[in-house]
Formats: C-alpha cells, sequence, structure tokens
C-alpha cells in the first residue's frame, strides 16, 4: 500500500505533536504544521530523530494563502492528503466570564478554532471525495457539549460547540463515501493549555485522535467521542 499522508495542524507541542508521534510510529508520512516555525522545525527535527517520515509546514490556520500552499505543495510532492487532523486551537479566556469578555476574544477563537478548520476541510475534502478516501479528526472538547455550556471561558465553548456543529454538517456532506469526518473530546491533558494539574498524559489525550485518523472503511462518521466511545454532542 502506497504511504499515507496525514496533515496535523499545530504540531510542535501537545496533543499536536503526539498525534504527529503516534502516526509516524503507524508508518504515515506526516506533515506536522504550526505558526511558529522556529518551533516547528525543531519539533519535527526532535520527531525525526525517533524515526519516520517527518515533514514540516508552516501554517496559520487563519490565512488563506497558508492554506492553499500547503494544499498545493501536498498535492504535488505526495499525491493528496489522506488524513486531516484540525488540532490546532486557543484559548484566550479562562476564567473570564460571558459578561466580561471582549467581542475580540470571542472573533480570535473563531477565526482560529472554528474558521481555521472550515477553510481546510473546503479545500481538502474535495480532493479526498476523489480519491474516495480521507479521514478529518476535528480536535474538540467537553466544554463545547450543549449539556456542559456554563458561563466561563464562553470564547472557547463557543468556538469548540461551533466545531461540533460543522463536523455534522462536514459529515453529512460527504456521507456515502470513504471519507470520514468526527469530533474528539481528547480530556484534559497535561499540555501547556490544559495545565499540569490535568489528569491525564498527551499519550492518553491522543490516543482518541489518531484511532479516528486511522479508522477502517466503514468506520462512523458525524460522531464525538472520548476514549474511543461516543458522546453526547
Amino acid at each position: 500500500m502506497t504511504k499515507r499522508t496525514a496533515i496535523v495542524t499545530g504540531g510542535n507541542r501537545g496533543i499536536g505533536y503526539e498525534t504527529c508521534r503516534q502516526l509516524a510510529r503507524l508508518g504515515y508520512r506526516v506533515v506536522l504544521t504550526s505558526r511558529d516555525v522556529d518551533k516547528g522545525m525543531q519539533a519535527a527535527e526532535r520527531l525525526r530523530r525517533e524515526g519516520g517520515e517527518i515533514v514540516y509546514r508552516p501554517l496559520d490556520v487563519t490565512s488563506l494563502r497558508h492554506i492553499k500552499d500547503l494544499f498545493h505543495y501536498v498535492q504535488r510532492n505526495f499525491g493528496g492528503a489522506d488524513a486531516l487532523i484540525n488540532n490546532a486551537a486557543v484559548y484566550l479566556d479562562e476564567g473570564r466570564n460571558v459578561l466580561e469578555t471582549a467581542i475580540e476574544v470571542y472573533r480570535t477563537a473563531m477565526d482560529v478554532n472554528l474558521y481555521g478548520p472550515l477553510v481546510l476541510c473546503q479545500t481538502f475534502l474535495p480532493a479526498m471525495l476523489a480519491q474516495n478516501y480521507g479521514r478529518v479528526v476535528n480536535v474538540s472538547s467537553g466544554a463545547g457539549q450543549m449539556g456542559s455550556l456554563a458561563a466561563d471561558t464562553s470564547a472557547y465553548r463557543l468556538s469548540k460547540l461551533a466545531l461540533n456543529g460543522l463536523t455534522l454538517m462536514l459529515a453529512d456532506a460527504v456521507a456515502g463515501s470513504n471519507v470520514l469526518v468526527n469530533a474528539v473530546c481528547p480530556g484534559w491533558v497535561r499540555t501547556d493549555m490544559g495545565g499540569p494539574a490535568a489528569p491525564r498524559s498527551v499519550e492518553q489525550g491522543a490516543d482518541g485522535v489518531v484511532w479516528l485518523a486511522t479508522l477502517p472503511e466503514g468506520g462512523p462518521s458525524g460522531g464525538l467521542f472520548r476514549d474511543r466511545q461516543p458522546i453526547d454532542w
């Protein structure tokens, strides 16, 4: 089988970095992307020393030019992407109430956490449909579940709630094909975003992401999962 190619956004640290590591160990060619070029190149080099094929490309998910450049690079060099992991995200309003969070914070959260994945999917999904293979994983959060919405961290929560809705729409758009689109809640993980008090390791957090990125034909689509089990939206 031709080596599959997976794109991971925000792959320079945390869950994204561990996702790159696990996919490379499974034999995937991994395109590690990040907004910070220096940190991204350093992360890719560390992973290369562990073995596997890691390619670095710069990507600001809010930049249409960056997304188009990434698409053309992957098409030209690898014949297309087989998996797209929308992991890059911002968490800007910890401890802030919905009544006191500035509108600019909401706009930034939506730009990165929702519109970035949307444009990436609009760019890469048509080619996946043409090859009748693709796996899209939107890294979401239990904070965006309808049953857990609260007044705190509202910009982050709204962006993940919207990402969950986008996942359902995308899954419907590709229904009947061998392109599967799902969302995953990795849980509260010990990363720069999650903090040192989080109970879960990055290995545990990335496990569900990698599982969805490597689903066999006939696997689930249009679901939200935690620990490989479906959970409520």
